[in-house]
């Protein structure tokens, strides 16, 4: 009995030593994070600055790249964010995701359903083929990419929708910027 009680005590006290070590990290919100806070990597390794939060959005400058991610893969600490990917391993995913924006990749709609398949990109607009064999013209930031695949800021049946209001042939409807980013890595 004495025992288990000194047990106690001293797991106690290695507990209220070590506060950070069994605390759980909290999601820095739109308030603590401001337009040039470097965010760190959890061995204190630069990986970008933030440009802007827009919702619960930040938005990061990694490299040459912008990114969109979670507010709430960042936690605030002493003037810089926290986040759980290297530089490096940012790098890789937005590698991987804008991958998935090229000709020949499934376009779905902001719902998830399948819109068509990228036939070109250029430097201001994807040429998509829809389901329905018309081919339209989307400006290239209304296209970003996902974990499957690209994705359009628009629902698929908004796409057909428009594309039947204008004329025939390929057409330009003018979807808006899809909210996850142009390179949206999966992940943290």
């Amino acid at each position: 009995m004495k025992r288990n009680r000194l047990v106690r005590l001293a797991i106690g006290a290695a507990l209220a030593a070590a506060p950070l070590a069994f605390s759980a990290a909290v999601a820095a919100t739109p308030a603590e994070v401001k337009p040039g806070m470097q965010v760190v990597d959890p061995s204190g390794g630069a990986v970008g600055t933030v440009t802007g939060v827009k919702g619960d959005t930040l938005i990061l400058k990694a490299g040459t790249h912008e990114v969109q991610l979670p507010l709430a893969s960042f936690t605030a600490n002493q003037g810089k964010l926290l986040f759980g990917m290297t530089a490096a391993q940012l790098e890789a995913a937005m590698a991987s995701a804008r991958a998935s924006v090229a000709a020949g990749a499934n376009v779905y709609g902001s719902d998830g359903m399948l819109a068509g398949t990228i036939e070109s990109i250029d430097d201001s607009l994807v040429t998509i083929k829809l389901a329905s064999g018309a081919s339209v013209r989307v400006p290239r930031s209304g296209v970003s990419a996902s974990d499957k695949g690209a994705v359009l800021g628009i629902t698929a049946a908004k796409l057909d929708e428009l594309a039947t209001q204008t004329s025939a042939g390929t057409t330009t409807p003018q979807p808006q910027a899809a909210d996850a980013g142009t390179d949206t890595p999966k992940g943290k």
